[in-house]
């Protein structure tokens, strides 16, 4: 379920009241968490936070055009998603993130590569993922991101 919203709010605005209240409450969470560099866009039809051209003029690896995402939330058709590429790049940060939200015991994780699965809003850990967010900086990112997806010459 992608999105054509240009903005944010735009974004926002076009969820019904339930997801409307959880995505606010992730980009809230994110908006305060994430460390200074990383910066808030639309991209793919996702809400996204990135690293901007001017710290990482090279972009993403599958479109140099785009700016390097970091984290992305979107309200999917059966779930909220958080696509978080540093648990996928970093496995200390994935382990970390999995036994943290095991002592939660607030529900079974469902996660991908990098996505994780909420289907019911009232499971959604807001403060972990936002201590999640906090976990790696722009200059952190970079350098995990090349290690694991740029191709060495």
């Amino acid at each position: 379920m992608q999105s054509a919203a240009t903005t944010v709010t735009d974004y926002l605005s076009e969820l019904p009241a339930d997801r409307n209240s959880a995505m606010t409450k992730l980009h809230k969470a994110f908006t305060k968490y994430l460390p200074k560099g990383f910066v808030e866009t639309m991209s793919y039809g996702m809400i996204t936070y990135c690293v901007p051209h001017k710290l990482y003029p090279s972009g993403y690896h599958c479109n140099p055009k785009q700016p390097l995402p970091f984290i992305s939330i979107a309200s999917q058709k059966n779930f909220i998603a958080v696509y978080h590429m540093g648990i996928y790049a970093n496995p200390a940060l994935f382990e970390w993130f999995t036994t943290a939200y095991e002592k939660l015991n607030i529900s079974k994780l469902d996660m991908g590569k990098s996505c994780i699965r909420f289907k019911k809003m009232e499971s959604i850990p807001f403060e972990l993922l936002g201590e999640l967010a906090s976990k790696m900086t722009v200059d952190e990112w970079i350098t995990c991101y090349e290690n694991a997806f740029v191709k060495k010459k």
